[in-house]
């Protein structure tokens, strides 16, 4: 059974997954938009993964006779200069949610929640994930400049694919 110091945070981070996902989603649209399909699709398969991570709290909190709220949120913004700017955003993003789970594996710890704790620990190997993947990106970008954006488009989701594989 969850204490409620830990159902809160646990409820805050359910908000937090909604907001990536729609984060994603509404950067999915500006690339769209943009002619870059590639990062779109590459973004869209990120907003439909935070959905799931936000699943993955409101079944926890539930599972644990804890009571998942589902907050509304701020609209994320949905216009960008360029896509070193965006996926920098993304990258920030990424750590604000690293320092995030990190904040409820504290509270587990403070708490003895060692259940939670046990749980939690899925979210900060992928957190490592997700920003190692959004720095190789910015690598590639950095690496192509304005140049060749149309070959780095192509083969984003390779790059997607290729973490993926390495995690089997």
């Amino acid at each position: 059974m969850l204490n409620k110091k830990l159902e809160d945070i646990l409820n805050v981070q359910v908000q937090k997954e909604d907001y990536s996902s729609q984060l994603y989603l509404a950067m999915a649209s500006w690339a769209e938009n943009k002619g870059f399909s590639g990062v779109a699709d590459w973004l869209y398969a990120q907003s439909d993964e935070e959905r799931v991570h936000m699943l993955k709290f409101v079944k926890y909190i539930n599972e644990r006779d804890g009571v998942a709220s589902i907050p509304g949120m701020d609209q994320p913004p949905a216009e960008f200069s360029n896509l070193p700017e965006m996926f920098d955003a993304v990258l920030k993003h990424e750590q604000y949610i690293t320092n995030s789970i990190n904040e409820i594996v504290a509270v587990c710890m403070e708490e003895k929640d060692f259940t939670t704790l046990n749980w939690i620990q899925w979210f900060v190997e992928e957190q490592i994930e997700e920003e190692s993947s959004v720095k190789n990106i910015i690598d590639k970008l950095n690496l192509v400049g304005d140049k060749n954006l149309y070959m780095f488009d192509r083969d984003i989701m390779s790059m997607r694919g290729a973490e993926a594989e390495g995690e089997a």
